[in-house]
């Protein structure tokens, strides 16, 4: 035998029952493959991790700033100008406020109304000591259109700084009502260098993962590109809402599970029935 190594001898070893709290977690033993950004795997990895899972990181998707802020730059010197600014991700309102941070206006410019998709984009805005508005029941892009029904939109000016590819369903929604919405993109979404040979890696290995998590519309394409839905044959899939379902199934990936409600803590609760 060599270090590092624990021999227990002696009545101790009547405890272990006692003791062993960790292997008698739910998910103890199971490998489940986070795909969210490297710099936003922690918060589902730490509660996957709190209920025994063996979590591995696997970026399927990186966040990097706009290819050209023109757009954004030209709305935010008409900060004042909007009524309503909505927010699609916490990843919108950070990239905005970076980009606000470098012009010469601020937040006391804002007139606007604020509406966030969820509770992760609204703790975001309320980082800023802000409060929202408005928001869906569900976090998703038709209910935060639903969430509009008794709101006048006709002449109102709309600002949407989100992805640089993203799902049209909020501005062509409002448009149809009568705002004039400015869509701009605030950052762009890539695969990681290393996604496919990490990929290749892990689902190779002599065990193979027990479930893989999909945050995201982009997090199911971009494995799909790097990996193929053929590496996931054996492994669960769960998913945090329809939206992202509807692309994993559009892509042959069936689906196990999907969280409810559409959020990390409706993720979690999914993978754990699930497994």
């Amino acid at each position: 035998m060599k270090p590092p190594a624990s021999i227990i001898v002696g009545e101790v070893v009547r405890l272990r029952e006692k003791l062993d709290w960790f292997g008698r977690l739910p998910l103890f033993g199971k490998r489940i493959v986070v795909t969210r950004a490297k710099d936003q795997a922690d918060t589902l990895g730490q509660r996957l991790h709190a209920l025994g899972a063996d979590v591995i990181e696997l970026p399927t998707i990186e966040i990097q700033p706009a290819s050209d802020y023109a757009r954004l730059d030209q709305a935010i010197t008409e900060l004042g100008c909007y009524d309503w600014l909505i927010f699609t991700s916490a990843n919108g309102v950070r990239f905005f406020l970076e980009r606000l941070d470098q012009s010469r206006t601020d937040l006391r410019s804002l007139r606007a109304k604020i509406c966030a998709i969820g509770p992760a984009t609204r703790a975001a805005v309320e980082a800023l000591h802000l409060k929202v508005d408005l928001m869906g029941k569900e976090y998703v892009a038709e209910s935060l259109v639903d969430a509009f029904a008794g709101h006048d939109l006709a002449g109102k000016r709309v600002l949407l700084p989100r992805a640089a590819v993203a799902r049209d369903v909020v501005p062509v929604e409002l448009a149809r009502r009568g705002a004039r919405v400015d869509v701009v993109e605030a950052y762009r979404t890539v695969i990681p260098a290393n996604a496919a040979e990490r990929a290749r890696q892990l689902f190779a290995a002599p065990r193979r993962p027990d479930c893989i998590t999909f945050t995201s519309s982009s997090t199911v394409q971009n494995f799909v590109s790097a990996a193929g839905c053929q590496m996931l044959e054996g492994v669960r899939v769960a998913t945090i809402g329809p939206v992202t379902s509807d692309t994993a199934r559009t892509l042959g990936i069936r689906v196990d599970a999907e969280a409810q409600p559409f959020t990390i803590d409706g993720l979690v609760n999914a993978v754990l029935h699930l497994l």
